[in-house]
């Protein structure tokens, strides 16, 4: 069993931290007693399969479902704090279905990430589209293009470009390799473990539990809405259980042969 134990990552005051979360729909509980921590500068994941509350889990931590127990970011109880608060107090969600606007253009979606930090009267607008354009290339090359014309690797990497422009300390990413092709999946999770140079901070929920772990640096294991394990990424995945379970027999031969 790997250790449930979250202090073995740095950090004082841990950024976001949520305690006991149970989630509802009607009388069926879909998150049991959840309880993780992510301190700044850090990569956290929560793996599991399909139906285990993953999704649920960031809704909730977003604001967007009701919930009990506790969330805190920064130490502050985030109960009563809108959607549109947590966003304004940095704070992005890039969902599974990316919710682009189809009928605008690439840049057009850019600039509406930066809409709060506009009605701030913050400005650099101009610098961060130049910084998400050199991020992903090929969104400069499209830029004039319709957003529902692109393909699924592009709408993912617009996605995650609108959700950067809002310049957030803590961002959360629902299913980021969700059908796109392996190549694309690469190119995703190496810009997700640059994220740490720019002091973003994310919560990744992934089912390709290997990619995820890869990137980070703790992780939590979630089973039919409770967490079954946690521990940092080296310990999981290198953990049978683990093994067996998420990442493939072939998995567990090659560890077999280290041994």
């Amino acid at each position: 069993m790997v250790s449930e134990a979250a202090d073995a990552l740095t950090g004082s005051l841990p950024l976001l931290v949520v305690d006991d979360l149970c989630v509802r729909y009607g009388k069926v509980e879909a998150v049991h007693a959840v309880s993780l921590r992510l301190d700044a500068g850090r990569i956290v994941t929560v793996v599991g399969p399909n139906g285990a509350g993953k999704t649920t889990l960031m809704a909730a931590i977003m604001g967007l479902l009701p919930s009990d127990g506790r969330i805190t970011i920064d130490g502050i109880d985030q109960r009563g704090i809108t959607v549109e608060d947590r966003v304004a107090n940095g704070v992005s969600l890039v969902p599974e279905k990316r919710e682009l606007f189809a009928e605008m253009t690439v840049q057009d979606n850019l600039e509406l990430g930066a809409l709060t930090r506009r009605r701030r009267g913050e400005r650099g607008r101009d610098a961060g589209l130049e910084d998400i354009f050199s991020t992903f290339p090929r969104l400069k090359e499209r830029r004039r293009q319709l957003a529902g014309t692109l393909s699924g690797g592009e709408r993912q990497m617009l996605a995650l470009g609108r959700a950067l422009m809002a310049r957030p300390r803590l961002l959360m990413l629902d299913e980021p390799s969700l059908g796109l092709a392996p190549l694309i999946v690469r190119e995703i999770f190496h810009v997700i473990a640059d994220l740490r140079s720019r002091n973003v901070s994310v919560l990744l929920v992934e089912q390709n539990a290997r990619a995820a772990l890869q990137v980070a640096d703790f992780g939590y294991v979630l089973e039919s809405g409770e967490v079954a394990l946690s521990g940092t990424a080296d310990e999981l995945l290198a953990d049978e259980q683990v093994i067996a379970s998420y990442l493939g027999l072939k998995a567990v031969e090659s560890e077999g042969e280290r041994r």
